[in-house]
């Protein structure tokens, strides 16, 4: 849904490194609360661990993913080692259908009511009556353009495939999300398209606009300021934090025939050690008073919890790009797919890719 997961940039490294330190899953002291997330993913910023620790007592150590593939081979492979995961949406379900997680019990997360009911009830986080996710944070896949270039500001999918853009478009290195805006744009279901021939011409006819590939959201930055391209698929909270954080022009926009939405949840691994421990952390991480300091210290995704979005100023860029409801209204979020499903996306974009290349 860094890739997304890079969410940082260059400030995941300064970070990661000041709040944590990744040792082996097995090297446990008492006291330590685990947690597996992708590095500078929020849960490892110093000041929350330390806030955090002067709450609980509990000293919170990280150990790191590249992949949800590298997160569930984690799980599998290491019972026991873990308290706390960060799972994407489309993957809560195999890592509970699989036992690799345990169900949450929602009265000890003092901040569950205030959780966007569509995220917080969702079937992708919840099996059986069950509570496996706790809806953390969600974003918006769409379309980044420059500013000061692209007048006026694009509002289809198309202007990807538009001439007047030729040799300056970027798009992220993701077979999924190539798929996806192919889908959008051909009319098809996003998550389950039907004609994969029509999306693979489709992705073909990118041949003369295509300039580069992006593979995280420091390389989209770099890109950006060269003047690389002009218009980029991107993702909505990276695109706040670029206007921000690193004062380029950018606008950021939810096509009219729509977007990609996401969600990640916080969940307890199974066998937690310190399972207790694991409910208060997750508490911690979806209350307003983390999010507001993350928000607008370093910049983050739009928060699952009501109460947390409308602590930020209504200058906050992240807040008016999350807060427009017909864009929201024109998202399709991502839904779990099969292994045969990523492996035919992932074959398809393989060849396009080096068709495109050539």
């Amino acid at each position: 849904m860094i890739s997304r997961r890079a969410l940082m940039g260059t400030a995941a490294a300064t970070f990661a490194a000041a709040a944590t330190l990744a040792v082996s899953p097995r090297a446990r002291a008492a006291g330590d609360l685990r947690v597996l997330n992708w590095q500078g993913y929020g849960t490892d910023e110093a000041w929350a661990l330390e806030a955090f620790k002067k709450k609980t007592g509990l000293t919170v150590v990280h150990d790191y993913f590249n992949s949800e593939q590298e997160m569930l081979t984690k799980l599998r492979t290491s019972p026991g080692a873990y308290d706390v995961v960060l799972i994407n949406s489309t993957y809560t379900q195999q890592a509970s259908g699989e036992g690799l997680i345990q169900p949450i019990d929602t009265s000890k997360i003092t901040n569950f009511s205030t959780l966007l009911p569509a995220m917080r009830d969702s079937v992708y986080l919840n099996t059986d009556g069950k509570t496996y996710g706790i809806a953390w944070v969600w974003g918006m896949t769409g379309i980044a353009f420059n500013a000061d270039t692209v007048k006026p500001a694009p509002t289809s999918v198309e202007v990807l495939w538009d001439p007047k853009f030729a040799g300056r478009v970027c798009l992220r290195d993701d077979a999924i999300e190539v798929v996806s805006f192919a889908a959008i744009a051909t009319g098809q279901d996003m998550n389950h398209p039907k004609d994969l021939d029509k999306i693979k011409a489709k992705l073909m006819a990118l041949k003369p606009q295509v300039k580069t590939f992006w593979a995280s959201e420091d390389e989209w930055n770099k890109f950006f300021a060269a003047k690389q391209f002009d218009v980029s698929t991107y993702w909505s909270g990276s695109a706040a934090r670029s206007k921000t954080n690193s004062k380029l022009p950018v606008g950021f926009m939810i096509p009219s025939e729509g977007g990609i939405g996401w969600f990640d949840g916080l969940s307890i691994a199974k066998g937690a050690p310190n399972a207790d421990g694991a409910a208060a952390f997750i508490d911690y991480m979806v209350s307003p008073d983390f999010y507001y300091e993350w928000a607008t210290k370093i910049g983050a995704p739009a928060s699952a919890n009501l109460k947390a979005n409308a602590t930020l100023p209504d200058s906050d860029v992240g807040k008016q790009i999350h807060g427009d409801a017909e864009a929201i209204k024109r998202l399709t979020y991502m839904a779990p797919l099969s292994d045969q499903e990523r492996q035919a996306y992932g074959d398809l974009w393989s060849e396009v890719k080096t068709a495109l290349a050539q």
